[in-house]
């Protein structure tokens, strides 16, 4: 069923063109991500779908019962009603509907009501058409839906009756997330809903939108988030949009392959044009080829001349490097403990960094893994334990809040009065290479978007060539194709690296090692992001195991022991339907190639070849006997 079509739509800024001839469609069930860099559009389009937004032409066809849900980015829930309320706000109608069933209910135990017979049918009547109303739209289960969305947003250890008003930002976009998922629109449109989520809860909210009931529109820039959600990807991109089916992964590897696809056809036709215009050049002027040189030229005329294809748009371009070479050992953390104004956050801290090491802090939201950075780069004294840095060690850092900027320079200042030994030219060339270039360098900082103080940031961190970087979300703000820069910026770095992230694509890519902070030290894991997971889980199902053995779980670890078996298994269930798919297809290809050779036998050409006959006899019978064995193996699989 399309829920929404969207249709030659164009939009204007004043002058400037932002959108054009856009084409969109949301079905029922549809995953869809919006990509492309900053300032493409992305979140103007979702506005205008959303109808917070004009536009100058085109239409958006949608039925009139299809209920649409919007949330832009970093949009805090503010109210003065606490956490419990504001949710079940979004419930009121089935409130008032389980008022009225009570009071009916009543109605019936009233004796007078009871001995009137026909009153009684007609109430009852009435009750019974509420009730299946209300057990229809969720009537017994709201509650439940409330209690689930919280824990998902990690809010479990939360008093619900704790006043919104009274919560940080970051929780009151999670809450203003949770409300809009528990109204169930239609179409589900998210801008940036990863933002503020820890790694936990972001997977949790990939399975709630797996198994979403309606249509989800996102715009995002974590890369790991999108290949679990998404099924088709939008990109727009000067102006323009082009609809690619599969995931983010997916996505990258088609564009890639329709570029090449389109640049060989486009270099084909024109050396064709060359060849051509060569011909009637050399030909025209002959009285005894000028007819076969004007055939040409009319050939020519009306060849339909392709573009050459666009590539990329402008991408930022750096590297980092470093002076000297730090000694072996880069830091040793011994028993720390962090934490504001004598307030611990994490205690017991120990770890050893040496050269060359990659090492991803990872955590919940709250644990102090941002503190912890910090105080090893000396910007918060730690509240017991020590830190050593070993010989040689220059540190960069890279503040995710950007308190490094000055907000009253301009741009070129920030960087020319840290390196004043350096020409305007020399300077202008590094901001270029962050994509700051002309004008844009006179800007002030504090005129900048959150991107763009990203990348003036990183071009400071460039020009300061140490050997040990610290970076706290160096991918926050950053557009998809400038963290895959900053990506191959830091495989390439020749030095050792420190990382808090959220980005689990990102971690994939750079992280060695794994460090996890808890508030009573810090655990280490040898590998990627997704070794983290595997061994992790591995523990958990050690620890479950001892307890069952043991007798020493508790009725919420069993609960949780539970949950986590209905997601192996649904997990499982998944693998079994994939491989099932992945069979059928295989014993397709079989049957098909059969066929094809037991045609080709029948082709007197073929069976008078000997030779011929018997090698495809062979392959006929390599082939049954591989399509008997997938058989059985679909025979139990299906069972």
């Amino acid at each position: 069923m399309i829920l929404l079509q969207v249709n030659q739509l164009t939009k204007y800024y004043g002058a400037d063109l932002i959108l054009s001839n856009i084409k969109l469609e949301v079905q029922n069930h549809d995953r869809i991500a919006l990509v492309g860099r900053n300032g493409a559009g992305k979140s103007t389009l979702l506005k205008i779908i959303a109808g917070h937004l004009s536009y100058d032409s085109g239409e958006i066809i949608k039925p009139k019962d299809v209920s649409i849900g919007y949330l832009a980015q970093n949009t805090g829930l503010e109210s003065e009603l606490s956490i419990w309320d504001e949710m079940m706000t979004v419930f009121e109608p089935l409130q008032k509907m389980e008022k009225e069933l009570r009071k009916l209910e009543e109605n019936m135990a009233d004796p007078a009501v009871f001995e009137n017979a026909s009153a009684y049918e007609r109430i009852l009547k009435e009750y019974d058409l509420l009730q299946v109303q209300f057990k229809e739209q969720g009537g017994y289960q709201y509650e439940a839906d409330i209690r689930s969305v919280l824990h998902g947003l990690n809010f479990h250890d939360y008093d619900y009756s704790t006043k919104i008003s009274s919560l940080s930002g970051g929780q009151k976009t999670r809450l203003a997330l949770g409300k809009l998922l528990l109204t169930k629109p239609d179409i589900l449109i998210l801008d940036e809903p990863t933002n503020h989520l820890d790694i936990e809860t972001l997977t949790w909210l990939e399975q709630y939108l797996q198994n979403y009931d309606g249509a989800v529109l996102i715009v995002s820039h974590d890369r790991y988030f999108l290949d679990k959600v998404v099924t088709q990807v939008y990109e727009i991109s000067r102006h323009q949009i082009q609809k690619y089916h599969g995931n983010y992964s997916s996505y990258l590897q088609q564009k890639a392959e329709n570029f090449e696809r389109e640049m060989k056809q486009y270099e084909k036709q024109q050396e064709e044009i060359a060849k051509l215009q060569e011909f009637i050049a050399r030909n025209l002027a002959r009285a005894s080829t000028t007819k076969r040189a004007q055939s040409r030229r009319k050939q020519l005329e009306k060849m339909e001349i392709m573009d050459r294809p666009l590539g990329d748009e402008k991408s930022a371009s750096f590297f980092f490097d470093i002076e000297r070479q730090s000694g072996n050992d880069v830091l040793k953390v011994h028993e720390l403990a962090v934490g504001y104004k004598g307030n611990k956050v994490s205690e017991n801290i120990s770890f050893r960094i040496t050269r060359g090491e990659s090492i991803a802090l990872v955590g919940p939201n709250g644990i102090g893994k941002s503190t912890l950075l910090k105080s090893i780069v000396k910007k918060l004294a730690a509240l017991s334990g020590e830190v050593h840095y070993g010989s040689n060690v220059t540190i960069g850092y890279y503040d995710q809040e950007q308190a490094e900027l000055t907000s009253n320079k301009r741009v070129l200042n920030e960087l020319w009065d840290e390196y004043p030994l350096k020409t305007e030219k020399e300077i202008r060339t590094v901001l270029g290479n962050f994509l700051f270039s002309g004008d844009d360098v006179l800007k002030p900082v504090s005129s900048l978007s959150g991107g763009e103080k990203a990348r003036l940031a990183l071009a400071k961190l460039m020009m300061q060539k140490a050997n040990f970087l610290v970076l706290d979300e160096p991918t926050n703000h950053l557009d998809l194709d400038s963290k895959e820069i900053l990506e191959n910026a830091l495989i390439d770095y020749p030095g050792t690296i420190l990382f808090v992230s959220h980005d689990r694509y990102f971690i994939n890519r750079i992280a060695t090692k794994v460090l996890e902070l808890s508030s009573n030290g810090a655990v280490e894991y040898l590998g990627d992001y997704d070794y983290f997971l595997e061994k992790k889980q591995e523990k958990e199902e050690i620890r479950a195991l001892e307890q069952q053995e043991t007798g020493t779980a508790d009725p919420i670890k069993k609960e949780k022991n539970t949950y986590q078996q209905d997601k192996e298994a649904k997990k499982l269930e998944r693998q079994r339907k994939r491989r099932i798919e992945e069979i059928e297809a295989m014993i397709e290809s079989l049957e098909e190639q059969i066929a094809k050779n037991d045609q080709l036998l029948c082709e007197p050409e073929i069976y008078e070849d000997h030779e011929k006959v018997m090698e495809i006899n062979l392959q006929n019978e390599k082939a049954k006997s591989e399509l008997e064995a997938l058989l059985e193996k679909w025979a139990e699989l299906a069972e």
